[in-house]
């Protein structure tokens, strides 16, 4: 069904929802309890998937809501494992709008400058949708492989515009600036969503939804168990604010670091070229002694000098992503407070860095930010506890499911906690689709870091291969729950014929 253009005049009288600031946050602090339906979204199912401007509307906190979408499959975060699973149910089907509260998809390979990605070390594990981004990525002038470190270099913007050349490829409906802010279910069934887009306030109704925002935001707003933090400390991950620093000479400051310093760490050369610098690990690295005198001369501060790291971004001479500063662990991703008191502390680390990386670094003499990332880089947040719930033990006992929908090796590297010993070589575990059910939602499915995993397993799978490909086979798993009438939390990946999956468990 062709879906009629959002600039239809009728739309824009029908969609002029004038809402203040304290009405927003007024309506966005209400339980779904008081939501009413103008028309029951019980009864969605009947109305052809992917109505937009039927007029339709629905009662919300005294408001009359347009039902922007009416679909098959509804996902909520546009990052690298939102964008796989919109993208994998489209090509089964399905009838998808995928919503994103920034103006790219990608996440924090795109917004949050997070490149390029890390390997999982486990052979074999690209799915079919992983090895197809590498393969666009190549098409368009961006070798992603080095031929050494086995990460995946790649370019932010050219990320970005793969992701959605894809989603108008595949038929997904794309929803920008669009927040996520309240869901209606009952039942154990989701039926709506409430977001607030450039707009106003409007409702998503889908058959099926899929949580990809990183928080479990949607699971948590339904009902969903969840954990969030050590179960140890309580403390999260360290939040990072990642950025871009032009005008490097990257050729002396690989002369400096490789052949005066005589570091050994990373074996790749330009274009392909990274620096770092951890303190108080094992790995001793040679830029600890330069990071270690600022430190001593009061030009940063020890905080800022416990972590450096930054990789040269292929397509973009002269500049490298910056993953540093490190902001400190008193600062959770789980409060929105203290969040916020983090973005303003960690620019200031940012400039700090920076500063001192111009004055003493050989290669960085006129070098400048060039970009700040529009996200923080939030490594843990909430994770939900779903029908199987992943732990440490999994990682070292290299567990097999007849369910799984994936594989990793990444060793378990949670900042501030505990950084893990690697599997041996050719070793791995694999990833449930029983972690991205729940027992209370039938028509819910989680994908990316917030399945169902203790704090310690998080650390392992959270890097973007590995959530790309969970994403992957939410998608699948969508569909296929749509074609055969089967909730999508009573689904057996195991069940679904092989030519359908994008995994199958090598047990």
């Amino acid at each position: 069904m062709k879906i009629k253009s959002t600039q239809n005049i009728e739309m824009e009288k029908n969609f002029s929802i004038p809402i203040s600031r304290r009405e927003f946050f007024k309506i966005a602090g209400l339980t779904t309890v008081g939501a009413i339906l103008t028309n029951p979204v019980e009864n969605s199912q009947k109305v052809e998937a992917a109505n937009i401007n039927s007029g339709e509307k629905i009662k919300y906190a005294g408001k009359n809501i347009l039902v922007l979408y009416d679909v098959d499959v509804c996902v909520c975060g546009g990052g690298p494992s939102g964008t796989a699973a919109a993208i994998s149910a489209a090509r089964n089907g399905a009838k998808v709008v995928l919503i994103e509260r920034g103006i790219a998809l990608g996440g924090l390979a795109v917004l949050g400058c997070v490149y390029p990605f890390m390997d999982t070390h486990a052979p074999d594990s690209d799915t079919p949708y992983v090895a197809e981004i590498k393969d666009r990525l190549r098409k368009k002038g961006i070798e992603p492989f080095d031929g050494v470190t086995q990460q995946t270099w790649h370019n932010p913007e050219v990320l970005s515009l793969i992701y959605d050349e894809i989603c108008e490829e595949s038929g997904v409906n794309i929803l920008y600036e669009t927040v996520l802010v309240d869901a209606l279910s009952a039942n154990g069934k989701i039926s709506a969503c409430i977001v607030q887009t450039i707009a106003g306030l409007a409702a998503i109704k889908s058959k099926i939804f899929i949580d990809s925002t990183g928080d479990a935001y949607l699971s948590r707003n339904v009902g969903v168990p969840f954990e969030r933090g050590y179960e140890k400390t309580g403390n999260n991950q360290p939040l990072s604010f990642r950025f871009e620093m032009g005008g490097i000479d990257i050729d002396r400051l690989y002369k400096y670091v490789m052949i005066e310093l005589k570091e050994d760490w990373c074996k790749s050369k330009p274009p392909y070229f990274e620096i770092a610098e951890a303190m108080h690990r094992k790995q001793r690295y040679k830029l600890e002694d330069l990071m270690a005198q600022g430190v001593e001369n009061g030009e940063i501060s020890q905080e800022e000098a416990e972590y450096m790291q930054a990789y040269s971004i292929i397509g973009k001479s002269g500049v490298m992503s910056c993953n540093f500063p490190e902001i400190p662990v008193k600062f959770k991703s789980t409060d929105p407070v203290e969040y916020s008191k983090a973005v303003t502390y960690g620019r200031k680390m940012m400039r700090n860095m920076a500063n001192y990386l111009v004055k003493h670094l050989p290669g960085f003499e006129n070098a400048y930010i060039s970009r700040e990332a529009t996200m923080l880089g939030a490594r843990e947040s909430w994770r939900i506890k779903g029908k199987y719930y992943m732990v440490e033990d999994d990682y070292h006992n290299q567990s097999r499911f007849p369910d799984a929908v994936c594989r990793t090796a990444w060793f378990i590297d949670a900042h501030g906690e505990k950084v893990s010993e690697k599997l041996p070589k050719g070793g791995f575990y694999e990833i449930p689709y029983r972690a991205l059910i729940t027992e209370q939602m039938s028509n819910l499915i989680v994908t990316g870091r917030c399945i169902s995993a203790s704090f310690i397993l998080q650390a392992s799978m959270r890097i973007q291969p590995t959530c790309m490909s969970i994403g992957e086979a939410a998608g699948i798993a969508a569909a296929y729950s749509l074609k055969n009438n089967i909730p999508v939390n009573v689904v057996e990946w195991d069940k679904i014929p092989a030519e359908k999956r994008s995994y199958i468990s090598k047990r």
